[in-house]
């Protein structure tokens, strides 16, 4: 775990939300400037630190609604801390707590250099990210389905299926397996909720590896020439369930090494 212990004149912790944003500013020796909740906006955020700009870092808990203000900070040269939100609810985690107390502890940590550090997505690459993200709630989804299918042949203790049903070549008519109409009517809910997970997640690898490789031309070149060093090895750019894309390994071309994602 990497902890922010650069020195600087002000040290802000601001506990955000998607409507307002408690901001906590602290000088150098730890005296409180500024405590107060303010409306989440780029606007308002600027009013509130305009007075200490000089030698200001901005600190967040890792949290859904951090890009905006990353970006405002970015553009105003000041410089930004996200906190990983894990590590830090295990350092500052107390009975009391609210807005106005989680702010100052973030302040607190920021300028006692022990505010554990999340990687801060470059704002080009995050959609890409989202896009991955996207995928592998797809992927589960789809896997439960397949498990939902599974889970029905035992429980009337059917013959097993022939084929491994991740192929939809080896789908057709699976719901025949089942004699109950209704629970062919269940199992067919199944395989249409399949197949159209199956269109959507091709089109959604098919968009992160052309971005990906827009990001970084030469990464996938790279993780293909691993495996052919080592072709025992799983395929790097495929996944359990058979889909081309594996979402670590995609993770790896638009991800630097060593980073961890926030």
């Amino acid at each position: 775990m990497r902890f922010y212990n650069q020195t600087h004149e002000h040290y802000c912790g601001i506990d955000l939300h998607v409507k307002t944003m408690y901001v906590c500013i602290l000088d150098a020796a730890g005296k409180v400037l500024v405590h107060r909740n303010v409306p989440s906006t780029p606007e308002a955020f600027r009013e509130v630190v305009v007075p200490y700009r000089q030698g200001l870092v901005v600190a967040v808990e890792c949290m859904f609604t951090w890009y905006w203000l990353a970006d405002v900070c970015a553009d105003d040269g000041i410089a930004f801390v996200l906190g990983h939100a894990l590590a830090m609810k295990a350092i500052h985690g107390g009975k009391a707590k609210n807005d106005k107390i989680d702010s100052h502890k973030i302040a607190v940590l920021l300028r006692g250099g022990l505010l554990p550090q999340a990687y801060v997505y470059p704002a080009t690459m995050r959609s890409t990210r989202d896009l991955l993200r996207r995928r592998l709630h797809l992927v589960r989804k789809r896997g439960e389905l397949l498990a939902h299918i599974q889970n029905t042949r035992a429980q009337y203790n059917l013959p097993a299926f022939e084929k491994r049903l991740a192929y939809a070549a080896n789908r057709e008519g699976v719901s025949d397996h089942f004699p109950d109409p209704r629970v062919r009517k269940s199992v067919a809910v199944d395989l249409s909720l399949i197949d159209h997970d199956d269109g959507r997640i091709t089109d959604l690898e098919l968009t992160i590896v052309r971005e990906a490789k827009r990001h970084d031309a030469d990464a996938p070149t790279a993780v293909r020439a691993r495996h052919r060093q080592d072709p025992c090895a799983d395929h790097p750019l495929r996944d359990s369930r058979h889909h081309a894309l594996r979402p670590r390994a995609a993770v790896r071309l638009v991800c630097p090494p060593g980073e961890g994602a926030a």
